[in-house]
């Protein structure tokens, strides 16, 4: 499909497209309601690849989702969620009653829970069907989201804990209704497992090494190890199913974690360098530029506050 190759990336530019100004699609987290969006139905997007996850709560809307070559129908009482990579294409025909949240990685470590994938293993799943619930199901979790929905744009200090907290609790029944026994390993053909253990791999990893239990990087070829493949086929597979090539993965992984403990006072700069394995401050600092545009010092006097 060629027009995978022309899609939107992130969320601030679907955003823009869409005309959601009044959506914040910079600090990691966004809550709405889609019925206050799509005026004009039917609606088609545009192709896009989004860098987030997404929980669409349908409480009275038809449309179609498009997930690589894979097409689902949505329709009322259903719950919808889609993670990082895919390409997708979403289309509406009917909207009356339909709430969006997404969230980045960075969000869910700092106030969901610092190993979130392991709490929360579903999140990892790489394409999801949507899940029909019982009425009671579903008004249990539209007390959640519209709980979320009214912190977000309200005035409180605690915001974003706030917010954190309700998320992990929306998470835990999603989780009890839906995933009690799941196992993203075991769910799917088999370029899913090879890339959905890959995450977990990455995962794993990256929790280490924010533990201090390691200090050496891993590199493509040593992913490909641990699933005995040939680096070139791993990399085709991670490139293929997630438009990212592996070495993206692991380079946003990095500044993912890097994010978080910049924003924990009582690591210094020197101990997060060895941390995520890098020899020198000065290197990790040209790293953490390069990606984010800015030094690590200035990035820890933008977001001062801290999970308690």
């Amino acid at each position: 499909m060629s027009s995978k190759d022309n899609v939107v990336k992130d969320l601030r530019e679907l955003y823009a497209i869409l005309g959601l100004e009044q959506v914040d699609a910079h600090a990691g987290f966004t809550v709405h309601y889609l019925q206050d969006t799509f005026k004009q139905l039917p609606f088609r997007s545009q192709p896009f690849r989004p860098n987030y996850f997404s929980f669409l709560f349908i409480r009275d809307a038809f449309g179609q989702y498009t997930i690589d070559d894979l097409q689902f129908e949505v329709r009322p009482l259903t719950v919808y969620f889609t993670n990082p990579g895919n390409y997708r294409v979403f289309e509406w025909h009917a909207i009356r009653d339909t709430c969006l949240i997404t969230f980045d990685e960075a969000f869910l470590k700092e106030y969901v829970h610092a190993d979130v994938f392991q709490q929360f293993s579903f999140l990892l799943t790489e394409t999801m069907q949507p899940r029909p619930l019982q009425p009671y199901e579903f008004d249990t979790l539209e007390q959640l989201y519209r709980y979320i929905h009214r912190e977000q744009y309200g005035n409180s200090p605690y915001k974003q804990k706030l917010i954190g907290a309700l998320m992990a609790s929306l998470l835990l029944k999603i989780k009890e209704y839906f995933f009690q026994d799941y196992n993203p390993i075991y769910e799917g053909n088999r370029s899913s497992e090879i890339v959905k253990t890959f995450k977990i791999d990455l995962e794993q990893h990256f929790r280490d090494l924010t533990a201090g239990r390691t200090d050496t990087p891993l590199r493509v070829q040593d992913y490909a190890d641990k699933q005995a493949l040939h680096v070139n086929y791993l990399s085709n597979v991670i490139s293929t199913k997630t438009g990212k090539s592996a070495s993206t993965w692991i380079a946003e992984k990095t500044i993912s974690a890097a994010r978080v403990m910049l924003q924990n006072p009582a690591l210094s700069v020197k101990e997060i360098t060895a941390r995520l394995g890098f020899l020198e401050p000065p290197h990790f600092s040209n790293y953490f530029k390069k990606h984010t545009g800015m030094s690590p010092a200035a990035y820890r006097k933008q977001h001062p506050e801290t999970r308690s």
